[in-house]
């Protein structure tokens, strides 16, 4: 089976929409951190109310995945990404909001 056959489906881009962000905000922590642990971290963040900001910003590098798989013509893996990058607004917008 090819790479495409085999990783164009909606559950392969839910997962990377999921993954991603996550690991562009432990990208993040790693360059501005300034030696807090991880708990302190985001005990900073949520002292400050940026988490919707910082939510945002990790959110945005799901733009790179979809547009891989756009690129490769791996639509059910597009619509994926892109459905949990608006589940993922809601919850920037939900934070916002409160």
């Amino acid at each position: 089976m090819r790479f495409r056959e085999r990783f164009n489906n909606i559950i392969i881009g839910v997962t990377g929409g999921i993954l991603i962000p996550v690991t562009a905000f432990l990208i993040f922590f790693l360059f501005t951190s300034n030696g807090l642990s991880f708990s302190g971290y985001l005990d900073k963040i949520v002292e400050a109310g940026n988490v919707s900001e910082i939510m945002s910003i990790s959110v945005f590098a799901n733009i790179i995945i979809f547009l891989i798989f756009n690129r490769l013509d791996m639509l059910r893996a597009s619509k994926g990404v892109l459905g949990i990058t608006i589940v993922w607004a809601f919850a920037v917008f939900g934070i916002k909001l409160f």
